[in-house]
């Protein structure tokens, strides 16, 4: 099994910080954020000897999102992702993930699924549109399973994979991951709290009320496991609220474990 961390994780580090952190933890990779990147980002993490996980734009969704800034205009962020694709590519990830967006314009979505799915092509770059689960849909999303995404995808007729995420879809069926694995292209990790209190509240593999070991027989992944954390410092028991460089050790250690439980 190999591991990696998405640089969401640990939000409040730079990118060569996380590279830093990472490594020590003992990842073998690392999810790219567009808006980490700095001049020497692709020089040092050529140097790092990590591998990249899904790799995600500064814009990440066609339609705007009402809990993230951007521009206003689903032709503009198209074009942004389009930007972002061009920007990550030399990293060489795995695929660029994107979103929907909320809203009912299906044929804008579909209009720029056809787009960003020519520029990952033109740039050599899989792209996969990400499910986000019911509950906290409307703030992301018209697709909240593997199913709803593949008939978008197909909809539009674009070369476009998709992503699994653990926290998004552990309650949706297992048939679904099955009957799409081989459209899926990456994969992220993390369990859901109980309760979970908004839509940035997830924790470590191990530590909710995901049964991972299901998950990841349907999946028979041989990419980077992801971790990806997304944390309201806000709220009591905030993974962002304590040190970066602990979270990283602690989330590798947490996905062995997991890894290791369904093995056994």
């Amino acid at each position: 099994m190999r591991l990696s961390i998405s640089q969401i994780t640990t939000v409040t580090q730079s990118f060569a910080d996380d590279l830093d952190a990472y490594r020590e933890a003992g990842a073998d990779g690392v999810g790219i954020w567009e808006m980490k990147l700095q001049e020497d980002s692709l020089e040092r993490f050529r140097a790092s000897g990590l591998a990249a996980a899904t790799a995600i734009p500064t814009v990440p969704s066609i339609l705007p999102l009402p809990l993230m800034e951007g521009p206003a205009d689903p032709a503009d962020r198209v074009e942004a992702i389009c930007a972002g694709i061009r920007r990550l590519a030399p990293f060489e990830p795995p695929c660029v993930l994107f979103l929907t967006g909320p809203g009912d314009d299906r044929e804008t979505i579909l209009e720029g699924i056809r787009a960003i799915a020519d520029e990952g092509l033109a740039q050599g770059v899989p792209v996969v549109l990400e499910p986000i689960q019911r509950e906290f849909a409307g703030f992301w999303t018209i697709v909240s399973s593997l199913d709803e995404a593949a008939v978008l995808v197909d909809d539009a007729g674009a070369d476009c994979g998709l992503q699994y995420d653990s926290w998004h879809l552990w309650r949706e069926p297992l048939e679904q991951v099955e009957q799409h694995r081989s459209r899926i292209r990456g994969v992220h990790l993390a369990d859901w709290r109980e309760p979970t209190r908004n839509t940035n509240d997830r924790v470590l593999p191990g530590d909710g009320a995901v049964d991972f070991g299901p998950i990841l027989d349907a999946l028979r992944w041989d990419g980077l496991y992801d971790l990806e954390i997304f944390s309201d410092p806000e709220l009591p028991g905030s993974l962002w609220a304590g040190d970066p460089r602990e979270l990283a050790a602690r989330g590798i250690e947490s996905l062995r474990r997991t890894a290791s439980s369904a093995s056994a």
